[in-house]
């Protein structure tokens, strides 16, 4: 894998906030919690070791033998998610606290300032943590049982220009973002590929972001879309963590799978008299990424279609749908990458920061759909933002 100057330094920003976030952790559970020496020492070797954990999730495992190394890097994702929601609990709490304590000074007014009582406020501090902590157990608890449940059936009617009569009602069934890794095995795979059949499509597509890992680690797992049944096969275009666990190896990985890896090309679907073009790109982010020989390329990808036929792009990003994909007369953009936040807040920040950040958006005749995502990454956790497998209906 090739690091960018971009990645090394979202790295290290990340890895300062880790250590500022367990540092006040340990202040608000430990420190003002107790005095005793004990109790702030396991608080110290706690917070020290989880933060160790965290920071170092992207290369300790790699050092460790196979199942150990998956334990530290489950320990990693779900300790992530967790701290996340007793961060925020304890701001949360404290900062009512604060105004409260505030508020009561306003109204005193001139009064004496009160004598500080040290019992009082070390209850205030531990009812403060202990409510965050529950918080945080409730939330977090719902968050990986509906990141591990069975996805959302999300169906759209989407119509498409040019699009043949004889194909009215063709459908489309959506995987984005699965994210087949040391959290999601075989065992997920296998269930998502039942609901995918249950649904009878005529073609089902991944846009991208399928593994988190090698070839060598995850081929059983991914081996189960080989179970996947549809009239016209199944489609796969990179997502940026092809390139992370070896795009190249993958794409012949899932060739022999049986499934058609669409890199900068177009294919026709349908039969000879009633047909649209299925037109797949390499991710958008792979150039920064430093893979620009294998990055995305519309030109490339619609060399030798005509114009007129009907046209559906997969491409992971959303990124470049206007600039794009709009101007090379695209009828519908298919993507994800997005995950719409994956959990609270991070769907707000999302939401904020992405144009299309989820769901079908259109400007004049084009649509694009953007998936949620099947599965997740990092911390096993869907609050607000429930996994998602789309099926798309054709309209002529």
């Amino acid at each position: 894998m090739r690091f960018s100057l971009q990645s090394i330094l979202f790295f290290v920003v990340m890895n300062v906030v880790v250590v500022l976030g367990h540092i006040y952790l340990y202040r608000r559970l430990f420190r003002d919690t107790a005095k005793h020496p004990h109790w702030r020492r396991a608080g110290v070797v706690l917070m020290g070791l989880l933060a160790t954990i965290m920071t170092g999730g992207w290369f300790v495992p790699r050092l460790l033998p196979g199942e150990t190394a998956a334990i530290v890097s489950r320990l990693n994702w779900v300790w992530m998610g967790v701290a996340v929601y007793l961060l925020l609990g304890v701001l949360s709490l404290g900062g009512l606290r604060r105004l409260s304590a505030w508020l009561n000074r306003r109204q005193a007014d001139a009064a004496p300032a009160p004598v500080v009582d040290e019992e009082r406020r070390q209850f205030l501090a531990r009812a403060t943590a202990g409510a965050a902590i529950a918080a945080t157990g409730g939330v977090a608890s719902y968050g990986v049982w509906r990141a591990f449940h069975p996805p959302v059936v999300n169906e759209v009617a989407v119509k498409l220009p040019g699009l043949p009569k004889a194909l009215d009602g063709f459908s489309i069934i959506q995987l984005s973002d699965v994210h087949v890794g040391p959290l999601i095995q075989r065992r997920f795979m296998d269930a998502v590929v039942a609901q995918c059949n249950a649904l009878k499509g005529d073609l089902v597509c991944i846009t991208g972001d399928l593994v988190d890992g090698r070839v060598a680690h995850l081929a059983h797992g991914v081996g189960a879309l080989s179970n996947l049944h549809s009239r016209y096969g199944t489609y796969f275009v990179t997502g940026n963590h092809e390139y992370y666990s070896g795009d190249e190896e993958w794409a012949e990985a899932l060739t022999r799978m049986g499934i058609t890896v669409l890199r900068n090309r177009h294919v026709r679907i349908g039969e000879p008299g009633a047909s649209f073009d299925l037109v797949g790109v390499d991710d958008w982010g792979a150039r920064r990424s430093g893979y620009p020989e294998r990055s995305y390329d519309l030109t490339a990808a619609i060399a030798g279609r005509d114009p007129s036929r009907a046209s559906v792009l997969l491409a992971h990003q959303p990124a470049g749908w206007r600039e794009h994909a709009l101007e090379a007369g695209m009828g519908l953009q298919l993507s994800g990458h997005t995950h719409g936040g994956q959990f609270f807040p991070f769907n707000l920040v999302v939401s904020a920061i992405w144009e299309h950040d989820a769901g079908l958006f259109r400007e004049g005749d084009s649509h694009i759909y953007v998936s949620r995502g099947t599965g997740f990454w990092g911390p096993p956790l869907r609050v607000a933002a429930p996994p998602e497998i789309v099926k798309v209906t054709l309209l002529a």
